[in-house]
């Protein structure tokens, strides 16, 4: 993997987590936070580091991560 693909998947990462804090968070906003984590990761990897791919990874691993929570 390309650093200049794992650098701004990384900060994306770090920057969602500072948004609120993991303890006040239910168990469907964890899941969703995890899944729009791993979609921006994957979306920058398939795009070899495309905006595009990133935030439509994320944006699609964080609704998927929104359905498997509202099951929990």
């Amino acid at each position: 993997m390309k650093t200049r693909t794992l650098i701004p998947a990384a900060l994306i990462v770090l920057a969602a987590t500072g948004c609120a804090t993991w303890d006040g968070m239910s168990s469907r906003e964890k899941s969703a936070a995890i899944g729009a984590g791993v979609g921006g990761v994957a979306g920058a990897v398939v795009t070899d580091g495309g905006i595009l791919g990133t935030v439509g990874g994320a944006a699609i691993g964080g609704v998927i991560g929104d359905q498997v929570g509202k099951r929990k």
